[in-house]
């Protein structure tokens, strides 16, 4: 699989371009602010044609090229139905402060023309990529993760793309607009706890871990436990 990665924007949103391998389809996940010239170049050196932008979430800080990725390629964005009001209308999901900045820019937001929508436990096959879709609401309503399968050679671990969910050593905050804390820590025990501990994590901002590291770690881990079912 190949993967690149690199932080886009003042917010330094991490996009990532995931295909099979060089001269393949591949997708975009979170394609934000100043975004766009990285895919290009990835896209470029390693002969891609992306055919999906998968969004994690709604805010603009992980959306904001997703109109001109989707347009230049003609590729589908897939995003949760509870955050899909924020494509057309981003600043209903950030703060006043973060809305005042921008407003002093010339920016223009819209649906790009070809939009799915992502449910929980989807199973979802791109580019000759499966991905396991699970809703992952407290930062977002509409928050999602995408985690590789499993069942690949066992020198190459599953991969959990966590968007804002979790961080290595936090998680994404749940002050904003549609953010709820008691969601975010049902999510964090019933979703992360029980992920597999070699998965890598690739957030939405900072640098990789994995799951094994931050239940060993990350404060807002240590006192959740799996629900008995």
């Amino acid at each position: 699989m190949l993967i690149a990665g690199f932080p886009a924007g003042a917010w330094g949103t991490n996009c990532y371009v995931v295909a099979t391998g060089q001269g393949a389809e591949c997708i975009v996940v979170d394609p934000g602010m100043d975004a766009t010239p990285g895919v290009e170049q990835v896209v470029r050196e390693n002969k891609l044609k992306p055919v999906a932008v998968l969004l994690t979430h709604g805010h603009i800080d992980h959306m904001f090229s997703v109109l001109p990725v989707c347009g230049t390629y003609d590729a589908t964005a897939w995003i949760h139905p509870d955050d899909r009001h924020l494509l057309a209308d981003p600043m209903a999901g950030i703060s006043p402060e973060t809305a005042r900045m921008l407003l002093g820019g010339d920016h223009e937001f819209a649906e790009p023309d070809d939009v799915a929508e992502l449910k929980d436990g989807q199973a979802l096959e791109l580019a000759g990529l499966k991905f396991t879709v699970d809703h992952t609401p407290g930062h977002t309503r509409g928050s999602v993760t995408f985690t590789t399968p499993y069942d690949g050679p066992e020198e190459v671990p599953a991969v959990l793309f966590s968007g804002d969910v979790l961080f290595a050593g936090s998680i994404g905050r749940t002050d904003l607009p549609g953010g709820d804390h008691p969601a975010m820590l049902h999510t964090l025990a019933t979703k992360i706890l029980p992920m597999r501990d070699e998965i890598v994590v690739l957030p939405g901002h900072g640098g990789q871990t994995t799951i094994g590291r931050e239940k060993a770690t990350n404060p807002y881990l240590q006192d959740l436990e799996i629900p008995k079912i």
